[in-house]
């Protein structure tokens, strides 16, 4: 099936589904409807371990009764199916009290016209021997970069393609296809009697935009060595660097703090932080839902209503929330289009590359590694396990382990002191290295 044949047969099944829901008495209806398929195959010490080939298809309706909501799921796509599934939501709106949030997106928060092209299905059609090749070669590489490099987690090639469909009640219909290839690998060094372990990654929609296996594999390795040694450090407040590979859930906290569920249920530790200053007056934050290959990209959000480009931060002040149609209401604003999350956030640098971020570190701890949950979004207290490298004079000094690195968000936010343009990329929130002025950092 062509992907243009694919794309109608899900929007015929859409109508199909808002149809019944129609008949069967609904008020107003949205529906969901997903295909996808991929392979994985991972490989360990140069032997097959899985080898896994995925095909899903489903969808989920919700039917409105007033202001009352009910909504069911299903993977079986026959007719009959069908007419159960939109019972089985029906019935659960009759049973449902009235909530004066539910309901629709308004229609003309809907996309007008043609959908935007953000080329984001790329195909890749490997088979299980070339699939099983390339994580050969990105651990062997691995395992290669040093002698001390003597055991493996193992390595992972990933493709998938999905295909996604909305429509509602409105007459709004839209579908958007997309791929995803990844190649990851996991090794781990040992001398005497430490052992630390580190790993590699590449994404992409596109398969040749893929880094070469054994360049992931050598990275992987690298990392893994460079850790070798590590211990703690004695307790002191000092200025924290949070690395490219983490810097990114900071500002995921962000995030979420001024998401609208978190808004409207009066968990965020930024209630109420609209037009407040949140960030140095240098630092802007955008949205970019229609970037071309993008991981983020997307057309519509999850209630069908049309994504557009926006700065969530400007001059340090917080511009706008990320809010669903639900959640709006519950605050008595408007949708901005974010209905499951958000889409291509990108935050401004300083102009500053990573040995220019280290050198104005001058003293204090790199992060690499972050570990477990200690993050109260309520009050923005941030204590989380790291593991990492020490600075002395703007120049890695030795590996760090078993610290925390602890502070308030709000306050770490106020204090970024730099922002590096080390960014990795792809992602869906893309950030260079954060240096934080001022945290407490636990050790010995």
């Amino acid at each position: 099936m062509t992907l243009e044949q694919e794309r109608a047969a899900l929007e015929e099944r859409v109508g199909q589904i808002l149809a019944e829901a129609r008949q069967q008495g609904a008020d107003a209806a949205e529906v969901g409807v997903s295909r996808s398929e991929g392979l994985s195959v991972s490989v360990r010490r140069g032997e097959v371990e899985t080898v896994e080939h995925t095909r899903d298809q489903g969808f989920g309706i919700s039917v409105y009764l007033g202001r009352r909501k009910g909504s069911a799921s299903t993977s079986d796509s026959s007719a009959e199916a069908v007419r159960a599934t939109v019972a089985k939501a029906l019935n659960i709106a009759r049973f449902t009290a009235e909530d004066p949030a539910a309901g629709l997106a308004d229609p003309e928060c809907m996309p007008k016209g043609s959908l935007p092209k953000l080329d984001l299905y790329h195909p890749w059609d490997v088979d299980v021997a070339t699939a099983t090749e390339l994580a050969r070669s990105c651990e062997a590489a691995a395992l290669g970069v040093d002698r001390r490099i003597g055991n493996s987690e193992g390595a992972t090639l990933s493709s998938g393609r999905s295909w996604r469909a909305y429509g509602n009640s409105h007459g709004f219909v839209g579908s958007e296809p997309a791929t995803r290839h990844s190649l990851s690998v996991s090794v781990i060094a040992g001398e005497n009697s430490g052992m630390q372990r580190d790993y590699a990654f590449t994404i992409d929609r596109v398969p040749d935009a893929l880094e070469v296996a054994e360049v992931v594999g050598r990275r992987a390795g690298e990392r893994a060595v460079a850790r070798l040694g590590a211990r703690p450090v004695a307790t002191a407040r000092v200025p924290v660097l949070f690395g490219h590979d983490v810097s990114a859930g900071l500002l995921g906290h962000f995030v979420a703090a001024i998401s609208g569920g978190n808004l409207y249920r009066r968990a965020s530790f930024l209630l109420d932080a609209l037009g407040r200053q949140v960030f140095p007056d240098r630092v802007v934050i955008e949205e970019h839902p229609h970037l071309p290959r993008a991981l983020g990209s997307a057309a519509f959000d999850g209630d069908g209503v049309a994504t557009r480009g926006k700065r969530l931060v400007e001059g340090g002040v917080l511009q706008s929330y990320l809010l669903s149609v639900y959640s709006a209401r519950r605050l008595e604003l408007t949708t901005t289009g974010n209905a499951g999350g958000v889409h291509n956030l990108r935050i401004s640098d300083d102009g500053l590359d990573f040995d220019a971020m280290l050198a104005r570190l001058g003293r204090g701890l790199l992060v690499t590694e972050l570990m477990g949950q200690g993050v109260n979004g309520v009050t923005g207290d941030y204590s989380r396990g790291a593991a990492g490298f020490w600075v002395e004079d703007g120049a890695i000094a030795h590996p760090v382990q078993e610290v925390t690195v602890a502070g308030n968000l709000a306050e770490m936010f106020m204090n970024l002191d730099a922002i590096g343009n080390d960014a990795l990329r792809p992602g869906n929130i893309v950030c260079g290295s954060l240096l934080i002025d001022g945290m407490t950092v636990s050790g010995s």
